[in-house]
């Protein structure tokens, strides 16, 4: 039964080398398949980044990953850069930075409603302004864009719709930030790197868990619980917690669902496009 699951942080173990080679041989057989000459992905200096990073040239060879560094203005830190290169030179990247602040300013010069108190719908500006740029290098080298969103970020809707979940493949989407830390130790990132606090930077000193309001470590097994059917009232039993916290995990996992699929769309004909007329990788 379901609810007979002990939460513990073992739940979360996994075989660290297997799962390195399973991604390793999906962003490969991907690249091979799609025809394309690398990849190319944003370089926050954050740990899913950095891990996603170190995984691709892993697999297919630092010379053929481009990591973008986009700095702007309002949430530029310097560490952020300094821990990128750290990762791209430990795992022989290519690197390039891009000042996206000229772009910014210059899509928010043009919206006439543009409300630079929002922080919501400028965070979000940024977000999807940054895939542009990303998209464009892959574009024109003919490579693919690798995301880094992981499981509770994605479980969560912790992103923005068509900015930084934006992405051709998404190889670690199916591991918790937990797992995702632990990969990335094991794999040669640094220690001070894989623990380091998770932000989006979409405006100054922002946090990751201080917006989700509620620790990683925490949040990932009520999610495992939820995952696996658990009751509520037995997930917040066994970690110790409110039940409305797990509630509040579990509306938030439910209510953001529509940031997770394709564009709802009537069925109308035979088949219908993301719907039931999906085609495994190897029929293109």
């Amino acid at each position: 039964m379901p609810d007979l699951l002990e939460l513990k942080p073992s739940v979360l173990d996994l075989n660290l080398p297997d799962v390195e080679i399973r991604i390793k041989r999906f962003i490969r057989t991907y690249i091979e398949n799609a025809g394309a000459k690398g990849i190319v992905l944003g370089m926050s200096g954050g740990i899913d980044s950095n891990t996603i990073a170190a995984l691709s040239a892993g697999a297919i060879g630092g010379d053929k990953v481009l990591g973008l560094m986009l700095p702007e203005r309002e949430t530029y830190d310097s560490k952020d850069v300094e821990d990128a290169k750290v990762v791209a030179d430990k795992f022989g990247i290519q690197t390039q930075v891009c000042d996206i602040t000229p772009a910014l300013e210059g899509i928010y010069k043009s919206i006439p409603i543009f409300d630079p108190t929002d922080r919501l719908c400028k965070g979000n500006i940024k977000a999807r302004t940054r895939m542009v740029y990303i998209y464009y290098h892959a574009n024109k080298l003919n490579k693919i864009v690798c995301g880094s969103s992981d499981k509770s970020e994605t479980m969560m809707g912790y992103f923005t719709k068509w900015g930084d979940v934006a992405s051709d493949i998404a190889p670690i989407m199916d591991l918790y930030k937990t797992q995702v830390r632990k990969l990335a130790e094991h794999i040669g990132i640094p220690t001070e790197l894989a623990i380091k606090p998770s932000t989006p930077a979409l405006w100054p000193n922002q946090s990751a868990e201080g917006e989700l309001g509620i620790k990683y470590d925490i949040l990932d097994l009520i999610l495992f619980g939820i995952e696996r059917f658990m009751a509520t009232k037995e997930i917040a039993k066994q970690l110790g917690v409110e039940e409305t916290l797990v509630e509040g995990v579990k509306r938030r996992w439910l209510g953001v669902e529509h940031k997770r699929r394709m564009p709802l769309t009537p069925k109308l004909e035979y088949r219908t496009v993301g719907t039931d007329f999906r085609l495994p990788h190897s029929t293109y």
